[in-house]
């Protein structure tokens, strides 16, 4: 649960005990303590994720948090408003979106949709085509190496930032350019910005 409102997580943490009573909640008030949770939680089901929380920029909760488990389905309960907010959201690896103005009741049914692998009928679209630029596909790696590029930072700066060598972040830049199906680093920056993902924080 990733939400830096206390008074907000405890409604969730209401409308969870409520969906299913025997699970382990953890809670976060940053992204950074997010991804930590997610990455080392044992038996983790569903993430909970607020857009708007520090360390987030845009969408970069999104796919930090996918790409530490893609395999764990994450509901983005927030206040950003608009049918492409939640339309983005999904494309990025989110199953789906509510609005943290939904009564409990919704909350509480799209919980229950989300932790039985459905993904929430109640203020969520249509799942979307996927996009031609898989951010939802990047490791937490390739991720981190964005973040540089977006920074604009050479490959050597970048080498030395995240402590390996020059041809592993060839390498991932490699991987990352043919996931987002672009050809050049300029390219996949830009793919990065108009997706809503700055990652510099």
């Amino acid at each position: 649960m990733a939400d830096d409102h206390p008074l907000f997580r405890q409604a969730l943490v209401l409308a969870v005990s409520r969906v299913a009573p025997q699970a382990q909640i953890l809670e976060t008030g940053t992204l950074a303590a997010a991804a930590a949770a997610a990455s080392t939680a044992q038996g983790l089901r569903l993430i909970l994720l607020d857009l708007k929380m520090p360390g987030a920029m845009g969408y970069s909760g999104i796919a930090m948090l996918h790409a530490e488990r893609p395999e764990v389905p994450i509901l983005v309960v927030s206040s950003a408003e608009g049918a492409a907010v939640a339309e983005e959201a999904q494309q990025l690896g989110a199953v789906g979106f509510l609005s943290k103005d939904s009564d409990l009741g919704t909350i509480e049914a799209a919980i229950a949709r989300a932790l039985g692998g459905r993904a929430p009928a109640a203020g969520a679209t249509s799942p979307p085509e996927p996009l031609p630029q898989d951010v939802a596909g990047l490791t937490p790696t390739q991720l981190r190496v964005l973040r540089e590029v977006i920074d604009g930072k050479l490959n050597k700066q970048i080498a030395h930032d995240l402590a390996m060598s020059e041809a592993t972040v060839k390498a991932h830049m490699t991987t990352i350019m043919r996931k987002l199906g672009v050809q050049n680093r300029t390219q996949a920056a830009l793919v990065a910005r108009s997706l809503g993902l700055d990652l510099k924080h």
